[in-house]
């Protein structure tokens, strides 16, 4: 839970003043509302992401799995780009917000203060340093910062709520601003709902709560398959830290809202992303508010390094398994020095401004929630059960209307997902070309029938002849036997093997191994058949894997592909299928350097 609440519990260092910003003296009915969203909202919609999904994928593996071929692929890299919005965000806004505790600090140098921008670049290069030097996530360490950061927070605001009834005039001066500014209770209720999607941001952590979730410790009797104790544990966390974060939440927004004179709030304000280190100096002094600075720092800048941690965990998980990322992308080094340099341009574009990046943050968490809604609705619906899907799909309805507004509200957020999007779908495509020519597998496993046929060829010449299978009846093999032989002068006993690949998902990328059987059809012909994501590369991988074997140079043979060339180049992309011949020969080119070596491939 701890692990979990580096990021989720962090945001109380910032969200109270965010919410002033945005709802004014509303911000308590808005946060109450916030409240009951995470609670009745995205608390059970989690709980369903960590039943379907307790090996730490998350909800974008539940959308890869419900939705196949290339939708499913190209909606999880717009995915994708706004997660990497709301992991990226993370770092720059908690680290922006650790600067402002550091300036606003009174016991730190006044030549500090307009330096805010040069200050979060260096936490943030600090930030970057630590994953170059190697980073694992250690538990006792967030169970530490956690423990210690809420209990400071509860002196604070236990103190605060004091102040609050032991001064009647606070209570007073806030409900006449209430009624002078927004007239009746009704009016005031439909001003909260309407406002509270600017809050949004106090939600963040289920995603990553479902990220930990490999460990979180099960039953005895778990097995991978069902890890039922996994799950119920998961489950247990996920409602402890909705219900502590849900009070902080509510108190702190109280709090804040009454006893901080508006303008404080302001950007340069006393208050400006930080209005609970604010009272903590204003209440229990400099010496308490200092130490409160500190543990608020410690845990803003672990919040950046556990979205670091997602990060270089999201996208090797699934660009480079879709072919779709550099080869660089699998080292962390690289990948982290290309984060940092985007998280150095978000600074300087927002200039570590804590409320400017606040738009940002909440739509990246508010599109992952609306993506795990979609995905439980659909999951829901596929296992049978109605009345759930129907819950879940309003759940995902109301976060639609709460992303949308927020987009409306502050469109930042869509503009730095859809440069993320961008330069995540720019960056996959030339990719995915680059590596289109890729063996893709090394693993092949033939079974008795298949190995009987390749080592009986093995005395003489392996003769492998590619085949798309169509009725497989003897016409089909007398027919494709006949053709082979003609066009490439071969004698009429010439002894072939047909090779058959049926191909299954083409968005796929690394296919796994190849299971290859052997088949004897109509008395008389032998056919090998293997399923792939695609046909040249499974055949190159095939002839590769033959010779290593045999220790004999196989042959292939092909009849050209018809239709415009260009046009079965862009079917072999897209479909796996296409301008088979040269592609193949292609991919043994790249696989094999040496041309003696190379399986030999005929095209008639």
């Amino acid at each position: 839970m701890c692990l979990t609440g580096v990021d989720y519990f962090s945001t109380l260092g910032y969200q109270p003043g965010i919410a002033a910003i945005a709802a004014g003296v509303l911000s308590p009915f808005a946060t109450l509302v916030l409240v009951a969203l995470t609670v009745f909202g995205a608390l059970p919609v989690y709980r369903r992401v960590a039943e379907e999904s307790p090996h730490g994928e998350g909800s974008i593996a539940m959308l890869e799995r419900l939705l196949s071929f290339w939708k499913g692929k190209l909606f999880v890299l717009v995915l994708l780009g706004f997660a990497a919005t709301d992991f990226l965000i993370t770092m720059t806004l908690s680290a922006a917000d650790a600067t402002a505790h550091i300036v606003e600090n009174p016991n730190v140098p006044a030549l500090l203060h307009g330096h805010q921008v040069a200050i979060t670049l260096v936490l943030l290069a600090l930030l970057g340093g630590v994953f170059l030097r190697g980073f694992t996530e250690a538990i006792g360490i967030a169970v530490t910062l956690v423990g210690v950061y809420l209990s400071l927070n509860v002196v604070v605001i236990a103190v605060s709520m004091w102040h609050v009834v032991t001064e009647p005039g606070v209570v007073t001066d806030w409900s006449t601003a209430l009624t002078t500014q927004h007239g009746d209770p009704l009016m005031i209720v439909a001003l909260s709902l309407l406002v509270f999607p600017k809050l949004a941001l106090g939600m963040s952590g289920f995603e990553t709560g479902v990220a930990v979730m490999t460990h979180v410790r099960g039953d005895h009797g778990d097995t991978e398959a069902d890890p039922a104790g996994r799950i119920r544990g998961a489950k247990r966390m996920l409602a402890v830290a909705a219900g502590i974060m849900s009070v902080f939440l509510v108190t702190s927004s109280f709090v804040t809202t009454l006893l901080i004179p508006p303008a404080a709030f302001q950007p340069g304000g006393a208050a400006s992303g930080r209005a609970l280190a604010y009272l903590a100096h204003g209440y229990l002094g400099n010496g308490f508010g200092t130490v409160y600075d500190v543990s608020t720092i410690a845990i803003l800048w672990f919040a950046g390094a556990s979205a670091m941690a997602g990060l270089l965990n999201l996208i090797p998980r699934y660009l480079p398994r879709y072919g779709m990322a550099p080869s660089w992308a699998r080292a962390v080094r690289p990948l982290v020095l290309l984060l940092t340099a985007v998280a150095f341009l978000v600074t300087w574009i927002f200039q570590a401004d804590v409320n400017a990046q606040g738009g940002a943050y909440a739509t990246g968490v508010l599109v992952l929630f609306t993506s795990a809604g979609t995905a439980v609705t659909l999951a829901a619906r596929r296992a049978g059960q109605r009345w759930l899907s129907r819950a879940f799909a309003v759940i995902t309805l109301v976060f639609v209307y709460t992303t949308v507004d927020n987009v409306v509200e502050r469109p930042d957020g869509v503009k730095i997902g859809a440069c993320f999007i961008g330069g995540i779908l720019a960056i996959s495509v030339a990719s995915r070309l680059n590596r289109s020519f890729e063996l893709r597998t090394t693993d092949v496993r033939l079974d008795e029938t298949a190995e009987l046929f390749l080592r009986d060829c093995a005395r003489r010449t392996i003769r492998l002849v590619a085949n798309e299978p169509g009725a497989r009846d003897r016409e089909e093999y007398d027919d494709k036997l006949r053709q082979i032989q003609s066009d490439h002068d071969l004698p009429l006993d010439t002894d072939v093997i047909f090779v058959e690949v049926t191909v299954t998902d083409p968005s796929d990328f690394e296919t796994g191994a190849l299971e290859v059987h052997g088949h004897v059809l109509h008395g008389t012909y032998r056919v090998l058949t293997l399923e792939s994501s695609s046909v040249a590369n499974a055949l190159a991988t095939l002839l590769l894997t033959v010779r290593d074997r045999t220790g004999v140079t196989p042959h292939i043979y092909f009849e050209w592909t018809e239709g415009n060339p260009a046009a079965n180049l862009a079917r072999f992309l897209l479909f796996g299928v296409g301008e088979v011949a040269p592609v193949t020969r292609e991919v043994l080119r790249r696989a094999e350097p040496h041309r003696r070596d190379r399986p030999r491939v005929h095209v008639g």
